[in-house]
């Protein structure tokens, strides 16, 4: 249930802050009713936390020199406390805030006097300078910048898919010869046994992150999007092959335990 005396606090603390205040008090039938006014409130800190989870049932708004306009609500959890926000200006639009940060509200002391000295002390210089910054961009960019142009169609898609081991491969069936061209002269190497194009893990990080880019430009040139995900499995599925036709191992490919305890027992004499 809302405390009693928000709107009588309201009012002394409007009496007390510099300039000429007013104060408009609003009791809420439903929990709906807080968030039309609420959606206003330019702060990311408490207050916006308390909107978003738990029902105030009331509020007040102070409205000063400037068009200045403060926002006051119980602080939930805090009987001895109030929370204080400012309220964004009305009249501009969504891209003369960019950059602005908010002047996130505070929360004061139940006495009024108390409170007053607060909230000239700490929220309104801040207050006030964002509402400056925003005024300055609304001067020097009026209306809505023009957005970027959507991207041209493409006749195909390259999907290159980022394996847990480090792979990065792409099927080559319903590729383009440009784009076999352009994924093999940055450095893809065809597996036919797979069928598939493959960036070695041997460039790095880095050299392969420039080649990936560099193979975008060129394959958007050609009119070819680029799609990168992930696989969801680290697995690859390669074909079975009969031991008949299995190639030989190097001895360099596979350590042989046999050989290292030989070597162990009879140490080779270097030669002389």
């Amino acid at each position: 249930m809302p405390r009693s005396d928000l709107a009588a606090f309201a009012t002394a603390v409007a009496e007390r802050l510099p300039g000429i205040w007013t104060s408009t008090y609003h009791r809420h039938a439903a929990y709906r009713d807080q968030f039309p006014l609420a959606e206003h409130v330019w702060d990311n800190g408490h207050a916006d936390w308390a909107i978003t989870q738990f029902v105030l049932g009331h509020d007040a708004v102070l409205t000063g020199p400037g068009h200045q306009s403060l926002y006051v609500i119980d602080r939930p959890l805090h009987p001895g406390q109030f929370l204080v926000a400012a309220l964004a200006p009305d009249g501009f639009k969504d891209h003369h805030f960019h950059g602005v940060n908010e002047p996130n509200g505070i929360a004061v002391h139940q006495h009024p006097a108390r409170a007053a000295a607060q909230i000239t002390r700490r929220l309104l210089p801040r207050y006030r300078h964002a509402l400056n910054a925003v005024r300055d961009n609304a001067h020097r960019q009026p209306e809505t910048p023009p957005r970027r142009p959507a991207p041209p169609a493409v006749s195909q898609v390259v999907t290159l898919t980022w394996y847990g081991d480090g792979a990065l491969t792409t099927p080559a069936a319903g590729l383009s010869q440009d784009a076999k061209t352009t994924l093999y002269l940055q450095g893809f190497q065809y597996h036919p046994q797979e069928d598939n194009f493959l960036l070695p893990t041997a460039y790095g990080d880095t050299g392969r992150a420039v080649r990936i880019q560099a193979a975008a430009q060129q394959l958007a040139a050609h009119g070819i999007g680029v799609n990168l995900r992930f696989a969801t499995s680290i697995t690859l599925a390669r074909p079975r092959v009969s031991a008949a036709k299995q190639a030989p191992v190097l001895a360099s490919a596979r350590p042989d335990p046999q050989r290292n305890q030989r070597e162990t027992a009879h140490p080779a004499h270097p030669r002389r």
